[in-house]
């Protein structure tokens, strides 16, 4: 295993990427990497114990809590709070924000929002799931985190990234300066670094869109559907449908293989489903970062200033030229609706 970069030893040798912090990023994403261990710890028994089911709790979002969603956010909880680099978390799992209070904490200069386990629908029935993680710099000056410490745009994130549990365990993140992949090796219980420098391919022939949704979608977004299935040998169509219903799980796969994530505005979710600060985010972060595109079909989901904690966008994101494609279709559509 020597010739293996562990987390730890890459962190460390990319410090000087952050010449004004003084090493407290660096201990924070650590503590997410020891947080993702013991998670998927209790993931891999998840069968043999009491862990599988529902938790009989809905979280604010009004979806029912797994028990494994509620194990999840408290570990990671645990280790935010007394890491001392956090000063507070919010979680989708959670209705409010977690100031805290801990001596060693209140003065953290970073606050966390995550996922911490995004997908859970799939828990019972053993496909991949993950966390989804994103880091900001406070604003607040001093004690415990204020709602505006999380209220920020995505651009301002200093770090995001997910693990993914599935045939593997990984630890995929980006601090701005490209997107690197981390492979968890069991023998040793370290996260080894499996995929450097990833850079999602400009092109594609998977899109990841909930088709039995698509009666609800605009008009622009059927249209697009409709052109995937069309033979066609010159473009490689029809694409191959992929839609896990984790998105932890389609994005990975789309950035390493080329594809298009889409989970838009529809009839019974106007306003999208997924959370911009929990999962649109850090991930949209990401999919830029290794050379692709997020959208929500008509803004950057990046530059979006959150007013709420639990806010939901529409997310279109993945590989450069496929994006611009389904973006030129809900153009043309609009154009049309608007010359008639």
């Amino acid at each position: 295993m020597s010739n293996f970069t562990t987390l730890n030893e890459f962190i460390l040798d990319r410090q000087g990427d952050f010449p004004f912090a003084s090493g407290e990023l660096t201990r924070l994403l650590n503590d997410i990497g020891v947080a993702s261990k013991i998670v998927n710890k209790e993931v891999r028994r998840a069968g043999l114990g009491n862990i599988l089911g529902k938790a009989g709790n809905n979280n604010i979002q009004g979806e029912e809590q797994q028990k494994l969603d509620v194990y999840a956010n408290n570990e990671f909880i645990n280790v935010f709070k007394y890491g001392g680099e956090v000063c507070g978390i919010a979680s989708e799992e959670n209705d409010d924000f977690l100031p805290f209070e801990h001596p060693n904490s209140r003065d953290g200069k970073y606050v966390v929002a995550f996922d911490p386990l995004d997908g859970s629908s799939n828990i019972d029935v053993n496909v991949s799931i993950g966390t989804i993680f994103s880091i900001y710099r406070r604003i607040s000056t001093e004690g415990a985190a204020h709602l505006e410490d999380f209220l920020q745009a995505g651009t301002k994130q200093v770090a995001a990234g997910y693990v993914i549990y599935g045939s593997s365990t990984m630890l995929v993140y980006t601090t701005g300066k490209g997107v690197n992949g981390f492979t968890l090796e069991p023998s040793i219980g370290e996260f080894c670094l499996s995929h450097p420098n990833i850079k999602m391919p400009e092109d594609g022939r998977l899109y990841s869109f909930n088709e039995g949704n698509y009666n609800t979608f605009s008009k622009g977004l059927q249209k697009y559907c409709d052109w995937v299935k069309e033979e066609d040998p010159a473009t490689g169509r029809p694409y191959s449908c992929r839609y896990i219903a984790s998105m932890v799980a389609d994005i990975h796969r789309n950035l390493i293989k080329g594809g298009v994530f889409c989970y838009p505005a529809t009839a019974g979710s106007p306003k999208g489903k997924l959370r911009l600060i929990y999962e649109c985010n850090p991930m949209a972060f990401i999919v830029e970062q290794a050379g692709g595109i997020a959208t929500t079909g008509h803004e950057r989901i990046l530059d979006i200033k959150p007013s709420q904690l639990h806010q939901r966008v529409p997310a279109l994101m993945g590989s450069k030229n496929m994006v611009n494609k389904v973006l030129a279709m809900i153009e043309q559509f609009e154009k049309v609706k608007v010359d008639n």
